[in-house]
C-alpha cells in the first residue's frame, strides 16, 4: 500500500466534499477522488446551471408584462453568451470547492477510484493501492435513458447545458423535476417546446393542486403536454430527428431529451464484489448513519436512493464526518424535508399532500387562489395557490404547498416553522406583511374543505 488514510471519499460532488472538509478539521487523514470535476452534479452540471438558465428564460416573461408598467422593451437573446457565462461561473464555483478542501488539508485525487476490500482502493490510471480505516462513496447518479432504437440521437440536461446553438422545437420525455424545469427553460428562450409522458398528469407525488396548477401554467408558456404516451424510437431526418410514438405517431423535432428520471452511479466501482448490499435500482443500501452493509464503507447522497437533494447530500456527508470523527453519532432526519421545483410557474412544497393526509386522520385544508400583484396590471393569467393542511384536532400543520413567484423562497423559510412542530395558531399569531403573496399563509379564516373519516365535506 501506497499511503494509508484515515477515511477516502469516492465522488467530490456536494456530499463527498463537506464530509471530506468535516473530517479533516477534525484531525483526519483525508483523500478524495475523483474522476471528472470537483462539485458533482449540482454545481456543474445540475441545480446551479439549470437555475442560472431558470433566470435567463425569466426575463421573457418580465418583457411581456413590462409594457404594462410603462415600459418598452426592445430585447434580443444570445445563446452562446449565456453559455460562457453559465461557464465562467461553474469555474469559479469549482475552483472554490477546490481551494476549500485543500485548505482543510484534504488531498484531492484526480482518478477513478474502485473499492477493493472493505479498507482499500485502486486507483485505475494511477494504478495505486490505497489504504484506509474507512470509505465513503459518495458518487452521485447520471440520467436513465431509455433502451430504445437510436436512443443516441437524444440528448439528457447533461448535453442541454452545452449545446451549441438552440433548436428550433424540442421533444422532452419525463415528467418530473427535471422535465418541468427544461420545459421552462427552453420555451422560455423561444424553443418550441413539447412533453411528453407516460403517466397521466406531471409532478407524480406532488399535492394535486400544484399538479394541476403547474400544468396550467406550463399550457400558458405554450407548451404542449402529451399523456400516456412514450417514446419508441428515434430516427435522423436531415437536420432534425423525427420521433416514433407508442400511439403509432411520428413527428420531427429538432431535439429529443430524454428526462426519464435517473440511476446511482454504484457500479462498476467494485462494490458488490466486497459484500455491500445495493438495492433492486442499484442504490446502495444504508442504515440511518449511512452506514452500508459492509461496516468500514459509508455512503451519502444520490447514490443511496434516499433524498435525491443536495442539501440532503451535503447533511449526510456532515454526519458521517461527525459519527467517524467527533464521537459524535447523528442520524438525518428525512421526514420533512422541503423541496422547489424552478419551473413557471415556481413550486414549493413540504410535508403531506392532501391525500397523503385525509388517510391519517381528520384534516383541515385552507386554500387561496389568487392573481400575483405583478399580473394585476396585465391580461397575464398566472394564478398563485397557497395551500395549508392541518390536523383537525390541535391544528398541527401538516402540510403547506405553494406554487408562484417565490414559491421556493417561501417554503424554505415554512419549513422552519414545520420541523418545530408549529400549529395554525402560531401561523395566525404571526402578523401579516402587506401587499405580500406569503401573508395568505397567516390570514386563513376559515378552512377552505375538511375531510372527516376519509371523506371530504
Amino acid at each position: 500500500m501506497d499511503k494509508q488514510y484515515d477515511l477516502i471519499v469516492i465522488g467530490a460532488g456536494s456530499g463527498g466534499v463537506r464530509a471530506a472538509r468535516v473530517a479533516a478539521n477534525h484531525g483526519a487523514k483525508v483523500a478524495i477522488v475523483e474522476e471528472y470535476r470537483v462539485g458533482g452534479t449540482c454545481v456543474i452540471r445540475g441545480c446551479v446551471p439549470k437555475k442560472l438558465f431558470v433566470y435567463a428564460s425569466r426575463f421573457s416573461d418580465m418583457f411581456e408584462v413590462a409594457g404594462s408598467f410603462g415600459w418598452t422593451v426592445d430585447a434580443q437573446f444570445d445563446w452562446p453568451t449565456l453559455v460562457a457565462n453559465k461557464d465562467k461561473e461553474i469555474a469559479r464555483l469549482e475552483a472554490a470547492y477546490v481551494g476549500a478542501l485543500e485548505r482543510a488539508g484534504v488531498e484531492i485525487i484526480r482518478d477513478r477510484a474502485v473499492v477493493t476490500g472493505p479498507n482499500g482502493v485502486k486507483l485505475v490510471k494511477g494504478g495505486r493501492e490505497l489504504s484506509t480505516r474507512y470509505i465513503l462513496v459518495a458518487t452521485g447518479g447520471h440520467p436513465r435513458i431509455p433502451h430504445i432504437p437510436g436512443r443516441e440521437l437524444g440528448i439528457t440536461s447533461n448535453e442541454a447545458f452545452h449545446l451549441e446553438t438552440l433548436p428550433h422545437s424540442i421533444l422532452i420525455e419525463g415528467g418530473g423535476y427535471v422535465a418541468v424545469e427544461f420545459a421552462t427553460i427552453f420555451a422560455g428562450l423561444g424553443v418550441d417546446t413539447t412533453m411528453i409522458y407516460r403517466g397521466d398528469k406531471i409532478l407524480r407525488g406532488f399535492d394535486e393542486d400544484l399538479r394541476v396548477g403547474l400544468e396550467a401554467g406550463l399550457q400558458e408558456r405554450g407548451i404542449r403536454i402529451i399523456y400516456q404516451t412514450n417514446v419508441r424510437g428515434l430516427q435522423k431526418q436531415g437536420d432534425d430527428i423525427l420521433v416514433h410514438f407508442s400511439d403509432e405517431v411520428d413527428a420531427p423535432f429538432g431535439a429529443v431529451m430524454f428526462a426519464t428520471g435517473r440511476e446511482a452511479n454504484s457500479h462498476g466501482i467494485g462494490l458488490a464484489e466486497v459484500g455491500v448490499e445495493l438495492h433492486s435500482g442499484g442504490a446502495i443500501k444504508v442504515d440511518k448513519y449511512s452506514q452500508t452493509t459492509v461496516p468500514s464503507i459509508y455512503a451519502v447522497g444520490d447514490v443511496t436512493g434516499r433524498a435525491a437533494l443536495t442539501p440532503v447530500a451535503v447533511r449526510e456527508g456532515w454526519y458521517v464526518a461527525e459519527t467517524l470523527f467527533n464521537n459524535n453519532p447523528l442520524a438525518v432526519d428525512h421526514s420533512q424535508i422541503g423541496t422547489a421545483v424552478f419551473a413557471e410557474p415556481e413550486v414549493g412544497t413540504i410535508g403531506l399532500t392532501e391525500t397523503e393526509a385525509a388517510t391519517h386522520g381528520d384534516i383541515d385544508v385552507f386554500v387561496t387562489r389568487f392573481r400575483p400583484m405583478i399580473n394585476t396590471l396585465t391580461s397575464h393569467p398566472g394564478r398563485m395557490i397557497l395551500k395549508l393542511i392541518t390536523e383537525a384536532e390541535g391544528d398541527k400543520v401538516l402540510g403547506v404547498h405553494i406554487i408562484g413567484p417565490g414559491a421556493a423562497e417561501m417554503i424554505q423559510l415554512v419549513a422552519i416553522a414545520i420541523g418545530m412542530g408549529a400549529t395554525k395558531v402560531d401561523f395566525d399569531r404571526t402578523m401579516a406583511m402587506h401587499p405580500t403573496a406569503g401573508e395568505e399563509l397567516v390570514t386563513f379564516k376559515a378552512p377552505s374543505y375538511r375531510y372527516r373519516g376519509g371523506a371530504k365535506v
